[in-house]
């Protein structure tokens, strides 16, 4: 069939054009007065295009935009918000620094809003505050993904509470995303390789405040049918879909950055799916500017910045070696190494033929920063990777932490941000990044608090009870259940939320493990609790489908359906209504399998207390004055006991805490402790878990330090980076005849605090000079079985003379500490140009 296409946009009215400006940026999914003129203009169309402003746009009736621009009171809104959406992006902002080189943050998913549904979870909700801060801030990033045909699923519930999956087709013409074109007006497109057949990938923009996300779609008609399908789905497909979507995101990002004539100057991958791209990058590299593998390796790996989400090893990215063979046989050639050390490259033990090829090592070994998502996540990480840098102490494996954030003026409801803006002043809006601004919380009285809360959960009832008519009415449920609409839920009980993606670790079914207990609790006529829960499972996870159908039955079979609820379809709307609405936000993975979460730093942020196991960025933040925690952060081996001991925990903080603290009240009828409650945690979460404070930590720790590598590396023709190559091509060669002969040491058996010691090691240098080895003595208190140093320091050996040809390395210490102590030296490598010395393999002790 011979189509011809062409596009229809809405004809406005000249007084009524900002409205496209405003309809056509995502600035508008944080600031609700934006929204408020769509609404206003045509409360039925903006429902019916699923709250998309582009679409509603399309959808008014020209009589109504007509009249539209005659109301003088709708154009002054109109101009109040178009004033300060210029504002914002002229205004000053946290970074004040130059914007030639940027950075490039790639990830596969990004949830910035329901009008633009390429998201699945939390990853993605992460990307898209990462976005939307990124701008705030004025920082020089943008975003890299791909444009996903249908995105991810959408949920229904049948009739006996079983989860079904749909994928509606997203259109793009009617959604934020504008597709960039070159000087001549065609598309601006980029090909990648795929198993020797060419995959061209047109490029989308979208609008984010201040900054720009670009997407990759292959949908167009120079591409055959599989290669089109790439990015059709959101984690859809197989094993081989997966290695087509991360070329195309890592490599074809990379192309797609150039070809808009941006300079990637800094690279941050959100999780291994886009680590293709530092091979990328170092191809360009060395057909740019001719240099080998090894330097162009060292050019980009003080540049790379790499960010794990993921607490356990299965929950990598791996793929076989057959696949790897089939899509990536032709980059050893390219980057002229071996096949063998190009598998290397992916694998913890490169010896291992047998091993598969993971992204995340991929990753790690090509970016000079590495981190996890909490400080427990952190720790968890390194223990995980401890094995790619043989022979270094846990605490000094280059995995630092970055604690996730949530981006306040997204997630905070809109009754909540007008009254924080009230008492907070401009300055909350203005400059994010002042974290104090969150003191003034004290100002607010306990009666304004409470009855902007109040009035969230009424709408978090009246938004569920009409989530419940529509699956009735889809379902054709017996007719005795039609009631439950109007009767669900009460807008004055304790409300407790649990909302997430449904994995069994998670367990989302933890409170129904004694059912008198919470039955005991859901009908209590005096102080009643009512649970909402709400989250997808993955489509072919049938055990945490079968988890969502455990509590739609429990409900059914105690007769309880109005008090225990499950709202289908979770998503970025259903989050906004139970984060704000709800009283209590219920978090219990198996600990540490919940890398952050970032669910609960929402809920507190809009005075919903947290009640949590101690795993993830609850870990943290938790203290008694602003939630609770269930046991103390440990770890079982056997799930059973795990399950019947927390289970229990829980259900004695409800009854003895959370319950009568709730119910406490005044002859006002304020619940006055509890109200402390969420003004201590507003102020203290608000303050440590913006994603203001975690864009200010990536930059500090990374980003800058990143821009600062890359200028200081191209200099002189990429110098230092051939320096480096050269110096770590030397050290190779002259590592195993690097030999720690000696120790001297001034110590006595017994010393006091005060006494000073010197330590002399004698080092049998082989062909390298002093200067190019850092010598250390590593010392500390030694643990009780006499096999380790705990707590330890380093301090660096100078280099004192010669000993019969023996190089002398010596360092005079003060005994700190009493108890058993003790020290040792061991050997890195030492380049001015190195972020840090820890390499694979180069480290040796006395």
């Amino acid at each position: 069939m011979n189509i011809s296409t062409y596009t229809v946009k809405p004809k406005l009215p000249a007084p009524l054009k900002p409205l496209e400006e405003i309809a056509r940026n995502l600035w508008l999914s944080w600031n609700y007065d934006a929204v408020q003129l769509f609404i206003r203009l045509d409360y039925d169309a903006w429902l019916k295009s699923q709250q998309s402003p582009i679409k509603a746009l399309g959808m008014v009736n020209p009589e109504r935009l007509t009249q539209a621009a005659k109301d003088d009171s709708y154009l002054a809104a109109l101009k109040d918000v178009y004033d300060r959406f210029q504002r914002y992006k002229k205004g000053d902002t946290w970074y004040r620094g130059g914007r030639k080189e940027v950075v490039a943050y790639f990830s596969m998913e990004y949830g910035m809003d329901v009008s633009l549904p390429i998201y699945s979870g939390g990853l993605g909700i992460l990307s898209g505050d990462h976005m939307k801060t990124s701008s705030d801030m004025g920082l020089p990033l943008v975003g890299v993904g791909l444009l996903y045909r249908q995105g991810y699923f959408k949920q229904v519930l049948n009739a006996d509470g079983f989860q079904q999956e749909s994928y509606p087709e997203n259109d793009w013409y009617n959604m934020p995303v504008e597709r960039r074109t070159g000087k001549d007006g065609n598309p601006l497109k980029i090909t990648v390789d795929l198993a020797g057949r060419q995959a061209v990938a047109q490029i989308w923009e979208v609008k984010v405040g201040r900054s720009s996300l670009f997407l990759l779609d292959t949908n167009i008609e120079e591409n055959p049918a599989d290669i089109r399908n790439i990015t059709a789905a959101l984690y859809g497909g197989d094993k081989e879909t997966r290695i087509q979507q991360e070329i195309l995101l890592g490599i074809g990002g990379i192309r797609a950055l150039r070809v808009l004539g941006i300079n990637p100057a800094a690279t941050h991958m959100n999780e291994g799916h886009a680590a293709f791209m530092g091979l990328e990058r170092i191809r360009e590299v060395m057909t740019d500017k001719g240099l080998t593998f090894a330097e162009a390796r060292e050019a980009v790996w003080p540049t790379n910045i790499f960010t794990t989400h993921t607490p356990v090893p299965a929950g990598n990215e791996r793929f076989d070696i057959a696949l790897l063979d089939k899509y990536m046989r032709s980059w050893p050639q390219i980057l002229g190494i071996s096949w063998k050390d190009f598998l290397a490259l992916g694998r913890e033990n490169p010896n291992d033929d047998r091993e598969s090829f993971c992204m995340t090592v991929l990753a790690l070994k090509l970016a000079a920063y590495a981190n996890g998502v909490a400080k427990l996540h952190g720790e968890v990480s390194r223990v995980m990777w401890r094995g790619l840098w043989p022979g270094l102490p846990l605490d000094e494996v280059p995995i630092h932490h970055v604690t996730n954030g949530v981006h306040p003026r997204t997630w905070v409801s809109s009754g909540m941000v007008d009254l924080l803006d009230r008492y907070f002043g401009p300055h909350f809006e203005e400059e994010p990044t002042d974290l104090a601004i969150w003191d003034r919380m004290d100002r607010i009285s306990d009666e304004e608090l409470w009855r902007t809360h109040e009035r969230r959960r009424e709408r978090l009832v009246a938004f569920v009870r009409e989530r419940i008519r529509r699956r009735i009415d889809r379902t054709g449920s017996e007719r005795h259940y039609a009631g439950l609409a109007e009767d669900a839920l009460s807008p004055y009980a304790l409300t407790l939320c649990f909302a997430r993606r449904f994995a069994t670790y998670k367990r989302g079914n933890l409170l129904l493990r004694d059912p008198e207990r919470l039955l005991r609790l859901v009908k209590d006529n005096e102080r009643p609790v009512q649970l909402i829960f709400a989250g997808k499972a993955h489509p072919h996870d049938m055990p945490g489908k079968d988890l969502i159908r455990e509590i739609i039955h429990f409900a059914e079979k105690y007769d309880v359906t109005s008090r225990i609820v499950f709202v289908e379809n979770y998503d970025m709307t259903v989050a906004r209504y139970l984060t704000s609405g709800g009283d209590v936000w219920l978090n219990t993975p198996r600990r540490p399998m919940e890398a952050s979460g970032t669910s609960g730093m929402k809920a507190s942020m809009n005075g919903v207390l947290n009640c949590s196991i101690l795993d993830g960025w609850w870990d943290e933040a938790y203290n008694a004055e602003v939630g609770w925690a269930i046991g103390q952060g440990e770890q079982y081996s056997d799930e059973r006991l795990q399950d019947d001991v927390e289970s229990k925990a829980l259900y004695d903080l409800l009854e003895r805490e959370i319950v009568p603290l709730f119910y406490q009240r005044g002859r006002d009828g304020l619940p006055r402790e509890w109200i402390k409650m969420m003004k201590t945690c507003m102020k203290q979460i608000g303050h440590s878990m913006s994603s203001h404070r975690m864009l200010m930590d990536y930059s500090n720790k990374f980003y800058l330090p990143a821009l600062k590598n890359y200028r200081r590396i191209v200099k002189d023709d990429y110098a230092e980076a051939k320096s480096l190559a050269a110096y770590f091509s030397r050290l190779s060669q002259a590592w195993d005849a690097l030999k720690i002969l000696k120790i001297e040491s001034s110590f006595k058996p017994v010393m006091q605090r005060g006494d000073s010691l010197t330590v002399t090691a004698f080092i049998d240098l082989g062909i390298l000079r002093p200067e190019e080895l850092k010598v250390e003595l590593y010392h500390g208190s030694v643990s009780n079985q006499g096999s380790n140093i705990e707590h330890a320091r380093c301090t660096e050996m100078k280099h004192s003379g010669y000993r019969d040809n023996i190089n002398l390395f010596q360092v005079k210490i003060e005994c700190e500490d009493t108890g058993m102590q003790g020290h040792t030296v061991r050997i890195l490598p030492k380049h001015e140009a190195l972020v840090h010395p820890y390499r694979t393999g180069l480290i040796k002790w006395a």
